[in-house]
């Protein structure tokens, strides 16, 4: 009981502190399991590759697998618990917040106000990696990602597709060109 309270108690710190993704809260974790006794430093490495090539949050699945190794299903779930439970709390809140305030006009329309401000940076994040990831070569496969892009959003705007439906287009469309 000893053990699932601390691993409660690290991983609750732990998702506290997690600005920044789960790889910035791999030093913190890798220290306090390894001080601990709970996995050793190669074992540690392992777990990072198999959180990285699971589904979901790397802190999450990196706290889940310590947590199983170090106490079982019992540990799985309270490292779990500890390291989802501030996110949780904080996006309650927030939402709770947020409906409260969607109720006013004037927040109703900053919120809408800001969809295109979104949508612009996200367009701005991806011609930044495109053009920076390879600068002065316009390839084929570039294009295919172009043109799978453009279809895409067409799709989604001028037929009013399903996004998830767009999503398997794409899927399809990129094992069939690459």
């Amino acid at each position: 009981m000893e053990t699932l309270w601390a691993l409660f108690v690290l991983f609750l710190k732990t998702g506290l502190l997690s600005f920044g993704g789960g790889y910035s809260v791999m030093p913190i974790i890798e220290q306090e399991t390894m001080t601990r006794g709970w996995i050793g430093p190669g074992e540690f490495a392992e777990l990072i590759a198999v959180a990285g090539l699971s589904p979901g949050p790397m802190a999450t699945n990196t706290a889940t697998m310590i947590g199983y190794r170090t106490a079982g299903v019992a540990g799985a779930i309270a490292a779990t618990a500890g390291i989802v439970l501030p996110s949780l709390v904080i996006i309650a809140l927030a939402a709770a917040f947020s409906m409260k305030l969607f109720r006013q006009p004037w927040f109703r329309t900053l919120f809408y106000g800001l969809r295109p401000i979104v949508t612009g940076l996200i367009i701005y994040s991806a011609l930044y990696v495109a053009f920076h990831s390879a600068p002065n070569s316009l390839s084929w496969s570039t294009l295919a990602t172009l043109f799978i892009a453009a279809t895409s959003f067409y799709g989604l705007v001028r037929y009013k597709w399903h996004p998830v439906k767009v999503i398997l287009a794409a899927a399809v469309a990129g094992v069939v060109l690459f």
